[in-house]
């Protein structure tokens, strides 16, 4: 506590009822005040106690009558530096008080006490989340058409379908990552992708011996229709957003991708297949149910798709994300869906007096589990489970392929159950 060094404060019998001072010339300038707010403003310690931050009244509420400066801008200023303590006002500075007082902020956040009600699960619809959500629903409902369709009409769906796949993914990374990650994104998936298919068909490796059927899915190059590059886009564009919501270790997300990616095509090639879009050379070599696909074309899948995600971290890091989850927040890194004293104090770190090791770590994974999802994933995860739930039940009920609707639901709840699992943990946490 500091000394008072402003005009004499009347004896407690002089004040007003509720400890509120009438406005008046040794008043004039400054903001009505109780003992309360007093002890909020001059013991920036109180977070640790209370467990959540002061209101904004008692951050805002008057002039520092001890320094004579006026209150500052941002409300955690004056809860994190505290502003009644001439040490701990000066900026860049520290002290005992205020390295105490950010040392228990941030074992509050990170043990969910401090943390605004409204910053948790707030969410609105705003322009960069609507503009990809409208190619997301035209996807589902050309999705919805392919079962009904036939002969020509099926084709041109199918087509329909890549493009609609494809242009949600580019559309939401341009919305959301920026124009630049989009444009890195396709160029490394339906450039690598292209290119794995152009040397598949023309070698056998890696997916095994086969090819695609001829002018039924538009332009080719060296006998790959060009729309298949771009179905690779639209296809682990969501598996690698999930994927980063999962985990935070870049090898993690790496090899969830590629899960992902095998479980995805569980779906994809049985059912083109069955379309005759393309056929194998080895018959009989596949899972029980599957046997015209071979295993070989899951091992390409899982190959191709871990160079995919291992040249996606480099995207990443040269975005700015290090490869971490691009879209949940993080203790140090992201702070998106953070309040702004939970921001200051995430990016505070031993500058401020916090010990290195005590700012590390603090988010154990049970409570980074509990996170919510980012409203900038909506999209990309709404467009996974109706890939995961959707094509499950049109496997199984629409398209008489049981059995790919079995191995797909599995191989692509290998994400997706996790990522059920975390939506229900962070709507009870």
């Amino acid at each position: 506590m500091t000394e008072h060094t402003g005009p004499a404060v009347p004896e407690p019998e002089e004040r007003p009822a509720f400890g509120i001072e009438s406005p008046g010339p040794e008043t004039a300038g400054r903001a009505t005040s109780s003992d309360t707010t007093d002890s909020n403003v001059h013991s920036p310690a109180n977070i640790e106690t209370t467990g959540w931050a002061p209101s904004d009244a008692n951050a805002h509420g008057r002039a520092n009558e001890t320094t004579g400066q006026a209150p500052p801008s941002d409300p955690t200023d004056a809860n994190v530096r505290g502003p009644a303590n001439p040490e701990a006002s000066r900026w860049g500075g520290s002290s005992p008080a205020a390295d105490s007082a950010l040392r228990g902020a941030h074992r509050n956040l990170a043990s969910g006490a401090g943390r605004h009600p409204q910053s948790a699960g707030g969410f609105r619809w705003t322009p960069r989340l609507l503009v990809p959500a409208v190619p997301a629903v035209l996807l589902v409902l050309a999705q919805i058409g392919y079962p009904l369709a036939s002969g020509v009409a099926r084709d041109r769906v199918t087509v329909v379908v890549v493009l609609l796949s494809a242009g949600t993914a580019l559309v939401h990374a341009g919305a959301t990552r920026g124009v630049r990650y989009a444009s890195g994104f396709v160029v490394i998936v339906s450039g690598l992708g292209l290119l794995a298919e152009i040397i598949g068909t023309a070698t056998g490796f890696p997916f095994g011996c086969y090819e695609y059927a001829d002018g039924r899915l538009g332009p080719a190059v060296a006998g790959v229709p060009l729309v298949v590059a771009l179905a690779w886009t639209g296809g682990l564009y969501p598996v690698w957003v999930v994927a980063g919501l999962l985990t935070r270790r870049r090898a993690g997300r790496v090899v969830l991708t590629a899960v992902g990616a095998v479980g995805w095509d569980l779906f994809l090639d049985p059912q083109m297949v069955a379309d005759r879009q393309w056929t194998w050379c080895a018959a009989g070599r596949g899972l029980r149910g599957l046997e015209e696909i071979p295993y070989t074309n899951y091992l390409g899948w899982f190959a191709v798709a871990l160079m995919m995600a291992l040249l996606l971290i480099g995207l990443d890091r040269a975005a700015g994300t290090g490869g971490a989850n691009t879209f949940a927040p993080t203790a140090t890194g992201q702070t998106a869906q953070l309040s702004t004293s939970e921001a200051l104090i995430a990016d505070a770190g031993p500058a401020a007096g916090t010990p290195a090791g005590e700012l590390s770590g603090s988010f154990t994974p049970e409570q980074r589990s509990r996170e919510p999802i980012s409203p900038d994933a909506v999209v990309p995860v709404a467009v996974f489970m109706w890939t995961w739930l959707g094509s499950t039940l049109a496997h199984a009920v629409f398209l008489d392929l049981p059995y790919s609707a079995w191995y797909g639901w599995v191989g692509l709840g290998a994400l997706g159950v996790p990522l059920l699992v975390r939506s229900v943990a962070a709507r009870r946490g």
